[in-house]
Order: structure tokens, then C-alpha cells, then sequence
């Protein structure tokens, strides 16, 4: 088992959300999917220090202020075995620069109400409910087995 920390930012303007859509990177868990943008924890980094780097290297955009929404935890397993994830979860409505190019996929604002009809993982839509509904500061649990998500459990109960 490897564990990874990571961020995940939804950037919104003018009723969208700054997407990306997976397709440059071969070999990608998210290939085809659209995504906020975030990354890996480096070295030392806190939540905060990885998402301004983050942001800034895939978007070419500066947060000058954000709000950090909740941690979710997504265990994965499949036929070679289990990983985790402990993402955290920002948003952000107050940036500055000029969007560039990211080489992991294509940037995109796309319009709040057309999210459903994008490619997600299907827990995403649960937190991006979450966050649509200003839900408090929460904790996410995402269970996949072989791709499909199995069990969701929200700040330590289960969901439906």
C-alpha cells in the first residue's frame, strides 16, 4: 500500500469552474476525465504552499485567496492491489495572471450547470454537490473497487 497527499482546486468565475480535461499524459489514472487542478504534495509542502504551486505551474494563475473545503480520502482496489489518496479540497473565486497552457490536459471554464454532463470520477460529483450546497468544512470517504465507487462516507457516516 502507498499513500499519497494531494490538492484539488475548483477556481470559479463568472458562474464556472476552471476544468481540465486529462488527455496529454499517457499511462494517466484520469485519462479522459475533467478534473480541477492540484497535484502532489513535494517535500515539506503544507495543503497551502501545494495548492499555490500547483495552481501556478498548471494554470499559470496566482490564488490571491482561497477556502479550504474538506479532506477526501479515496481508497482504490483492484486486481493489483490497494491504494489511498487523502486529497485536499480548496476553492477559489479571487485569482490574478494570465492562463497559460498545462501539459497534462486542456483548461477549460465551463459552466457550472453543465458539469453533469462531463466525464468525472463518479465520487467527484459527490463533493462537487458538497461544495455547490456550501456544505461546512467536511471529510470524504471514497471506496472504489475495479473503478466503480462502492461506498461513501460523509465526516464518519455513510451516504445513503
Amino acid at each position: 500500500m502507498r499513500s499519497k497527499l494531494t490538492t484539488l482546486c475548483y477556481i470559479e468565475k463568472d458562474g464556472c469552474y476552471l476544468m481540465m480535461h486529462r488527455v496529454k499524459k499517457q499511462n494517466d489514472i484520469n485519462r479522459d476525465k475533467w478534473i480541477g487542478v492540484g497535484g502532489h504534495f513535494e517535500d515539506c509542502e503544507s495543503p497551502e504552499e501545494c495548492l499555490l504551486r500547483e495552481v501556478k505551474e498548471e494554470t499559470g494563475l496566482t490564488l490571491n485567496s482561497w477556502k479550504f473545503r474538506g479532506i477526501v480520502t479515496f481508497v482504490s482496489t483492484d486486481s493489483t492491489g490497494t491504494v489511498f489518496e487523502y486529497m485536499h479540497l480548496f476553492t477559489s473565486d479571487d485569482f490574478s495572471g494570465t492562463m497559460t497552457d498545462c501539459d497534462e490536459g486542456n483548461l477549460e471554464w465551463v459552466q457550472k450547470s453543465q458539469l453533469k454532463n462531463l466525464n468525472f470520477w463518479e465520487g467527484d460529483y459527490v463533493f462537487l454537490d458538497l461544495i455547490d450546497k456550501n456544505e461546512p468544512f467536511f471529510s470524504l470517504k471514497l471506496v472504489y473497487k475495479d473503478g466503480k465507487l462502492t461506498d461513501t462516507v460523509l465526516n464518519g457516516k455513510p451516504l445513503k
